[in-house]
């Protein structure tokens, strides 16, 4: 007879990342090494992994010492990503997945429910300015505004200012330029200006900014995908005031799951530091 599902908390150590994704190119390498000052090539894969690594760790540390943490998955699909970090110590209250309605699919298929996962869930169209709308970064004089009912929630713009931690993978590579940049600026609005609040996630990306065409099963799609280059100042000085937040973007080709073709991925995270 199956066991019935238990209420998620975290009660797990944070897992390492798996090494078997590092596949530096050569001219990868070179320009990393070029970069960072760092020429052995054992040095310079702990090097990134322990950025990558970093980040993660940071979006935990907020769940364990902000008083008042939030956890926000864009583009969260069945809400894998929120599982992860509840499971890894964030308080499970304190996360809110938003996409389209896909949610309660999540409940089905990990057979939790509201009670086990208390999680919350905004479901909507994210370039409805009802559901998020464009705002400016918060201030440092709106640090420990209070907060909203998280329970209450029909939209993310009454958090604005108020969010830990945003993550946002496989996401933008979605739109075109303009709307990358237009949720790039929305999604800086809800960041909570407290230094070490962070926005983290992975994308396609390319070595030189621009339209790239990507092929998958057969299936060709024309896409806009940033550099690390080109990432780092749209965050770094466009959207955020130059100096405020510290940008880390790796590029890297990594070998398609099923497939024979390696796939461009920028991993990247952005913190705010005032």
């Amino acid at each position: 007879m199956d066991k019935e599902p238990t209420k998620m908390e975290g009660h797990r150590s944070v897992p390492p990342l798996d090494e078997s994704l590092y596949d530096l190119r050569p001219q990868d390498a070179a320009f990393f090494k070029k970069l960072t000052g760092i020429e052995d090539d054992a040095a310079l894969k702990q090097h990134i992994m322990d950025i990558q690594a970093k980040a993660y760790k940071q979006v935990l540390r907020l769940g364990r010492e902000c008083k008042n943490p939030i956890f926000l998955d864009i583009g969260c699909c069945f809400g894998n990503h929120i599982r992860e970090a509840v499971l890894d110590g964030f308080p499970a209250a304190q996360t809110i997945g938003c996409d389209l309605q896909l949610w309660n699919l999540g409940h089905e298929l990990f057979r939790s429910t509201p009670e086990t996962l208390p999680a919350h869930f905004v479901g909507g169209d994210a370039f409805n300015p009802e559901i998020l709308a464009v705002a400016p970064p918060a201030s440092m004089q709106a640090v420990g505004v209070s907060t909203p009912n998280l329970s209450n929630l029909t939209s993310l713009n009454p958090l604005r200012g108020c969010v830990s931690a945003i993550h946002a993978t496989a996401f933008f590579h979605l739109f075109k330029e303009d709307k990358q940049l237009r949720m790039v600026r929305a999604l800086a609005g809800l960041l909570s200006a407290e230094p070490g609040s962070i926005i983290l996630g992975a994308y396609t990306g390319a070595q030189k900014e621009g339209v790239v065409n990507q092929a998958y099963k057969g299936i060709e799609i024309d896409m806009f995908s940033h550099s690390a280059e080109s990432w780092i100042a749209m965050w770094d000085g466009e959207v955020f005031e130059k100096g405020t937040v510290k940008v880390d973007a790796q590029f890297r080709e990594i070998e398609r799951v099923g497939g024979d073709k390696r796939y461009p991925v920028l991993f990247w995270s952005v913190t705010r530091l005032k």
